[in-house]
């Protein structure tokens, strides 16, 4: 079966539900490839498999509604709900992934909701950190309605126009747009791991200073 043939059997409600369930999903707190699934769609979009507006609304309600639900989890269940998810998730709620999403609202505050949703480390964060960390909740909710809508109407705009000024090559080569977005959402991945992994290596070497100084001041 052609690429072309099996794209067209998609339903577009199945499109629809995807976006909105696997972003909502990840806004929530929980490791998905929201991203990637969001380029996906708007790449179907492109190829008239699906309506790039209702693809674009779909991951605004996911994303606004996964991360307030996450906010409201994270304010409720405080820090004990971090040390769950890290032994429940540790490649992502490692304590090094939790010390760099902290020293980003620290710095930024509200502004680190709005940008943390281009993030894939702080797009899972945002919502239960913000919570945890006892935001208020009405800049909570502005800083990640316009992160939700700029990310969600951004990427969904930028990959249906590509695709359709590249549509003669899709027809050929479906898969090589999924492979980009795919690409692309791992490059992100390993960058936010690697600046995870330093600040980790940086609270295990402030830890064993704590250690040696100790037994001199006592």
């Amino acid at each position: 079966m052609h690429v072309q043939d099996w794209l067209d059997g998609i339903p577009p409600v199945a499109v629809y539900l995807m976006v909105f369930a696997v972003v909502g999903v990840e806004s929530l707190g929980i490791p998905l490839p929201g991203e990637i699934v969001l380029m996906t769609a708007a790449l179907l979009a492109s190829q008239g498999n699906a309506n790039p507006w209702l693809v674009g609304i779909c991951a605004v309600i996911g994303a606004i509604g996964g991360d307030s639900i996450g906010y409201a989890i994270g304010h409720k269940g405080g820090k004990p709900l971090l040390e769950r998810l890290g032994r429940r998730f540790p490649s992502h709620f490692s304590p090094g992934h939790v010390a760099t999403a902290e020293r980003s609202f620290q710095r930024w505050g509200m502004w680190a909701v709005f940008f943390g949703r281009f993030v894939a480390l702080l797009r899972i964060f945002a919502g239960p950190l913000a919570g945890v960390l006892k935001m208020p909740y009405p800049r909570f909710l502005i800083a990640n309605a316009l992160g939700g809508i700029v990310w969600a109407g951004g990427i969904t705009a930028v990959v249906y126009y590509v695709g359709k000024v590249a549509e003669p090559w899709l027809e050929r080569f479906g898969y090589v747009g999924l492979g980009i977005a795919v690409l692309f959402g791992i490059g992100s991945f390993v960058l936010v791991r690697r600046r995870a992994a330093k600040a980790q290596a940086e609270l295990e070497s402030d830890a064993e200073r704590e250690v040696a100084v100790a037994p001199a001041g006592e």
